[in-house]
């Protein structure tokens, strides 16, 4: 889960890494007092996950809190990216002497944790590693010692931080690491780290990203959701405890047991759709190796409340999952949504083989759903699906 910048910056502060005060607010008309509470000047920070913010506009001086009304109007609203602002920070000024670089990050290339650092700060640091590799440090942090004092200033004397401020940029090193571990991060990035004309280094802009799969030991993270920006139908399963993604551009629905035979699916189904006018698949659901007759019916509810969905591909091969509970999990979600009042018209094709497979079949036969339809073979049934989204 990537946060807010005003997020990230909560979290530096819970942490005691240092930071600069700032208020978050939804209508231009707050900026005024807001303005007024950090001294009568502010900086006006669009709040959006993606970079580039100065570039399109999205971060603007504002010198007196009149200024800050018109300039956080000016910002809400803006399309940044693709991104529209809902909220603006408002932050305190700060006199910047010079902008550093610092992150941590998870190398899954090299299965360790990964220190970056440099001097060059206040651009992107794609930017910095193209044009001048040499002012990026790489520092590797063992997941076990972690960011010790010792390795905190190799870290510093790597990127070369002058001396007078070394011993400050090493605490704010030991404190981000802090946040990385103590907070399930995956991405602690600060750009930049300031020192100011009285010679104090500062955090002034962040970045976080959490680990989804920490959760169930975070549970304050949920908190930190956007909510709003959510996909309604991904938001809806994840209440159910469902493993969805909704894809775009796809009018075939899918649902399976297990990670990789899902994976296969999209591509059987994409590469059937080719023959269907580029029929494509609108999902990913995929619903555990051991999944109960409930978990079928919530997650085939989900999907037939996707209104880009045509038709629906239901590809199980019993293991854990006995393919009667998958059977009786698609009965169930038909006369669930029909219980609800809904006009189900979506027609189904499913795919039963393994464990129970013949008992699974003769559910679905017996309850005679005219819009089931059964089809024995992975390609078969692939092409069959494609073919009546495409009708």
């Amino acid at each position: 889960m990537d946060l807010f910048e005003y997020q990230a910056r909560d979290l530096f502060a819970k942490h005691g890494v240092p930071v600069l005060a700032g208020e978050v607010i939804d209508t231009p008309e707050a900026a005024r007092e807001a303005t007024e509470r950090l001294g009568g000047r502010a900086v006006v920070k669009a709040q959006v996950k993606t970079g580039g913010r100065g570039k399109a506009g999205g971060v603007k001086l504002a010198s007196d809190p009149e200024d800050a009304v018109a300039k956080a109007g000016a910002i809400l609203g803006m399309d940044i990216k693709g991104h529209t602002v809902h909220r603006v920070m408002l932050a305190q000024t700060a006199d910047i002497a010079e902008e550093y670089y610092v992150s941590f990050l998870l190398d899954r290339t090299n299965r360790t944790f990964l220190a970056m650092a440099s001097v060059e700060g206040g651009v992107e640091i794609e930017e910095v590693a193209a044009n001048n590799p040499e002012a990026l440090a790489k520092i590797p942090v063992d997941a076990v010692e972690g960011v010790t004092e010792a390795k905190a200033r190799e870290i510093t004397e790597a990127a070369r931080f002058p001396a007078e401020i070394a011993d400050q940029v090493v605490d704010v090193l030991q404190r981000l690491w802090t946040v990385f571990v103590k907070e399930d991060a995956l991405l602690v990035e600060v750009n930049p780290l300031v020192k100011t004309g009285d010679g104090r280094v500062v955090a002034l802009d962040g970045k976080v990203s959490l680990d989804a799969n920490a959760e169930f030991r975070q549970p304050e993270h949920a908190a930190l959701e956007d909510t709003a920006a959510a996909n309604p139908l991904e938001a809806a399963a994840k209440e159910r405890g469902l493993n969805y993604v909704k894809l775009d551009g796809g009018s075939v629905g899918i649902i399976g047991n297990g990670a990789g035979l899902v994976m296969s699916t999209l591509d059987v189904v994409a590469y059937a759709g080719e023959a269907h006018g580029g029929v494509k698949p609108a999902n990913f659901l995929d619903i555990g190796g051991g999944a109960s007759a409930e978990v079928m019916a919530n997650g085939l509810e989900i999907i037939l409340g996707d209104p880009e969905v045509r038709s629906v591909f239901v590809n199980v091969f019993g293991g854990i999952t006995a393919c009667d509970a998958v059977a009786n999990g698609i009965v169930q979600a038909l006369e669930l949504l029909k219980s609800k009042g809904e006009d189900v018209r979506k027609p189904l094709v499913v795919r039963l083989d393994g464990n129970n497979a013949e008992l699974g079949r003769k559910i679905l036969t017996d309850a005679d759903h005219p819009l089931v339809e059964q089809v024995d073979t992975m390609d078969g049934a692939a092409d069959r699906a494609a073919e009546l989204a495409a009708k």
